[in-house]
């Protein structure tokens, strides 16, 4: 995977519009197939009781708008609008498959290994991306000790610090 500049306005305002969007086709899609549903296979209301008893058909009709929602999301995931949104997406996917392995990678990298090291250096990097774009600056000032403890320690290694890519390939020895 490789780092791309991101526009931080541009982002947060489509990621927004994204989130409405679902939220509202969930809601509609939600109603919609429970109201289906309890048309052709629930029960009238009776006199004078709460419940008619049609609660599996609402679920019923909120996992088909969770189905739908998500078939629509992965349909239009290319979309132009939804660039910036899916590549940050992306980028955490890596990070939690990166995070899962972290104990491994640091160990390997006080080790000096140099796989270790290069996953760690786009690791930190792109969280610092992510963290900004998402407003997310409480640790901050730990990730930015961390990327500079690791500047220099590839650097005395003779290592160039590129943190522009990743092949996820590299996970794999972890």
């Amino acid at each position: 995977m490789n780092l791309q500049q991101i526009d931080k306005t541009r982002y947060r305002k489509r990621s927004n519009l994204i989130m409405m969007a679902i939220v509202a086709v969930l809601s509609f899609s939600s109603l919609f197939y429970g109201a289906i549903l309890i048309h052709f296979f629930g029960q009238s209301a009776l006199a004078g009781a709460e419940s008619t008893g049609n609660f599996q058909w609402n679920l019923l009709g909120v996992i088909a708008g969770v189905i739908s929602s998500a078939l629509l999301m992965n349909y239009f995931k290319h979309h132009e609008f939804l660039t910036e949104a899916y590549y940050v997406w992306c980028l955490k996917q890596l990070h939690n498959q990166i995070y899962r392995k972290l104990i491994k990678i640091k160990a390997a990298a006080k080790q000096d290994d140099v796989n270790a090291l290069q996953i760690l250096n786009f690791y930190y990097h792109s969280l610092k991306q992510v963290y900004l774009l998402d407003d997310n600056i409480l640790t901050l000032p730990k990730l930015d000790a961390d990327i500079q403890q690791l500047t220099e320690k590839m650097q005395s290694l003779g290592l160039i610090c590129d943190a522009q890519s990743l092949d996820s390939e590299l996970l794999k020895a972890f």
